[in-house]
């Protein structure tokens, strides 16, 4: 395909993928899986890179995966209503995003055969189809729940491909294990048991596997096996989510201001500059109704939690756990929005650097933020 053309496809099929060319030389977002970038910079002597890729084929093992916020025009793709879909990118031009790329959405009708011919099928297709079926079922590419669910199912993949920090990874352990640890000394204490080491248990439950240990656990919350392991990954999700919010709210609250004050560079027509403008003020109000509405969906949980740690009343917390798939993947698409926009910010304008840029990039800018947080533009 001419290099005209092939921009010319970009640009109709695939604006978002403009924007991510700012992404060519840093990593991930929570809803962008730059594999790329990972291996660009780990493809020369990571051994994890060699033994444990992300995928087995090539070209897929440098693609960019996406969450993207479906519009009008690309509905008809799917046989069902949904709101988000895994996008994948295979680049035209590995050395430069912005050259565009050929896509494709999981789940998509014809996907298997669209992304069989994009990489060239091989012996490992099916594996690799599989691993991105599950990245599909997650709502936000969050390094430690896209790390969890492929560990959860089989899956190791090389550290290099998530961006935690052994201290952050540490740091979200030992949160998470404070918040189990009660429930599980409630749990047990309930079904009688003497003598329970709760840093083993706690151990368990962190585990990729749900085993016999944490039986009473699953007695007292009266769940059967796979709703309960299913409630208890998305719990997990839900604390992670709490973990990390901390920094987000911090990071937002200098973000918004800062949108506000973007500018942007050279001429541009009374439309562009009432879309601009229009589209600051959505940003603002949509990045807070957000937070408002995580912070009702969390507290659902601290009820919940609070009820069972404190009131002795494990009916509230079973309720959650059985709520809690379809809740976290409802809270991971919102969280994702916002971290992706607050990440992508940071690293576009560092601290200290004025918010400025081309007329175009800024109205891709904020057409990609819109898109994230499913706004309406009259």
């Amino acid at each position: 395909m001419a290099l005209a053309a092939r921009r010319q496809l970009t640009s109709r099929a695939d604006r978002s993928l403009r924007s991510l060319g700012a992404l060519q030389k840093s990593g991930s977002t929570s809803r962008v899986l730059n594999l790329l970038a990972i291996a660009n910079r780990a493809g020369n002597g990571d051994e994890d890179f060699v033994t444990k890729p992300f995928f087995l084929n090539p070209v897929l093992n440098a693609c960019v995966i996406v969450k993207h916020r479906l519009r009008a025009d690309e509905a008809y793709l799917f046989d069902g209503w949904q709101g988000v879909a895994t996008k994948v990118i295979i680049p035209f031009e590995r050395s430069d995003l912005r050259m565009g790329g050929r896509s494709v959405f999981v789940g998509q009708r014809g996907w298997r055969a669209s992304l069989s011919e994009a990489c060239s099928e091989g012996p490992d297709f099916e594996r690799d189809v599989h691993v991105l079926e599950l990245v599909d079922g997650l709502p936000s590419l969050d390094p430690f729940l896209l790390r969890e669910h492929l560990r959860r199912n089989g899956y190791d993949v090389g550290r290099c491909y998530f961006a935690l920090s052994e201290g952050d990874l540490a740091r979200m352990r030992a949160f998470v294990s404070q918040q189990i640890s009660r429930l599980v000394a409630i749990a047990f204490q309930a079904a009688g048991a003497d003598g329970i080491n709760t840093g083993r248990l706690v151990g368990a439950l962190l585990s990729t596997e749900i085993d016999e240990r944490l039986e009473p656990l699953r007695l007292t919350l009266m769940l059967e096996g796979d709703t309960f392991r299913d409630g208890v990954f998305s719990w997990k999700g839900f604390l992670y989510y709490k973990w990390s919010l901390s920094g987000l709210w911090g990071d937002l609250d200098q973000v918004i201001p800062a949108i506000q004050r973007l500018r942007a560079i050279g001429p541009s027509d009374m439309e562009t500059k009432a879309y601009i403008s229009g589209a600051k003020g959505r940003l603002a109000d949509a990045i807070v109704a957000c937070r408002v509405d995580v912070a009702k969906t969390l507290k659902v949980y601290d009820d919940a939690f609070r009820d069972l740690t404190q009131n002795g009343k494990p009916a509230a917390f079973r309720d959650f756990l059985l709520k809690a798939p379809d809740m976290f993947v409802s809270l991971g698409e919102r969280l994702g929005a916002i971290a992706h926009i607050a990440s992508f910010w940071r690293y576009r304008f560092p601290d200290g650097q004025a918010p400025a840029a081309g007329v175009d990039e800024v109205v891709d800018l904020l057409q990609e933020f819109e898109a994230s947080l499913n706004i309406k533009v009259a």
